[in-house]
């Protein structure tokens, strides 16, 4: 059975990346779901598709695993990686498909210590969950508006989807207690300096976490432990310290400030400084000409 034409392919993003480290550890996409009886593509990442909208009577069969139901607006369904699920709707749909790299999974399986059998996602349906809703609609929202959080965010986020479904699938709470190790010092000044080296750069958290010796997982808490903040949090606000330093001298227009200090353009800007300094680029530009 062919796919229908509007149901998207994601492994067409796979087949034309230059290799699989480009690949974004946790990427989201709105997709239209048809009526009737098709079968969804194989994509070698691990896809949970948020139902969106009105309740939509539903069927699923992903191997011997088979289901019937009525789909409820933020319920999701896990389709592991490299298989293929069949599908039978009596109206259309709107999915939003979070697509999880199978590297994150399995760093995070081995950062929770769990055996080669729980470390696999099973196929599931009709799932609630606050906590991935929740992911969901931040990373809708960072789709929506071009990523203002960079790529360091939708890893984070990847990272905590990946500890909660393995968390929902075992049926135990999610651990986050603080790590037995702690990031050396000198590890996080590396750290630390590579970040204000390279402001102006789409960090990602297997970036800073290569550069700290650690997995990503590991990295994401250690650094938590040692900061008081994710790590995320932190890229972001010596990005807004850095502009903040360029509006006072300046010297340069609002775009070459928002490029130098990693943000996609002005806008993004604004928006982040406004929600985390209180304050726009024009006011801080203003207090400038008053000294």
């Amino acid at each position: 059975m062919t796919r229908p034409a509007c149901y998207p392919h994601p492994s067409v993003a796979l087949l034309n990346s230059a290799g699989s480290h480009d690949l974004p550890l946790l990427d989201v996409l709105t997709s239209p779901v048809p009526l009737g009886l098709f079968d969804s593509p194989v994509d070698a990442r691990h896809v949970l598709c948020l139902h969106l909208g009105d309740p939509v009577p539903v069927s699923y069969r992903a191997g011997s695993y088979e289901r019937q139901g009525v789909r409820l607006h933020g319920q999701f369904c896990v389709v592991p990686g490299g298989s293929s699920t069949r599908w039978t709707l009596t109206q259309p749909a709107t999915s939003l498909l979070l697509r999880l790299s199978p590297q994150i999974l399995s760093e995070t399986a081995e950062s929770m210590n769990l055996g080669r059998h729980n470390a696999q996602l099973a196929p599931a349906i009709h799932i609630r969950d606050p906590q991935i809703e929740r992911i969901g609609w931040m990373m809708q929202a960072e789709d929506h508006d071009a990523y203002p959080g960079g790529r360091i965010f939708a890893d984070s986020l990847a990272v905590a989807l990946a500890a909660r479904l393995f968390a929902l699938q075992s049926r135990k709470p999610v651990a986050d207690s603080v790590p037995s190790r702690s990031l050396p010092t000198w590890r996080l000044r590396h750290v630390i300096d590579y970040v204000e080296a390279h402001l102006d750069s789409d960090l990602t958290l297997a970036e800073l976490a290569a550069v700290a010796g650690f997995s990503l997982s590991h990295f994401k808490s250690l650094f938590r432990q040692a900061m008081g903040m994710p790590v995320h949090r932190y890229v972001l606000e010596r990005r807004l310290e850095r502009a903040r330093l360029l509006l006072l001298e300046g010297r340069q227009s609002m775009t070459d400030i928002a490029l130098e200090t990693g943000f996609a353009h002005p806008s993004h800007l604004a928006r982040s400084m406004r929600r985390v300094l209180g304050v726009s680029p024009a006011q801080i530009r203003g207090m400038a000409n008053h000294e």
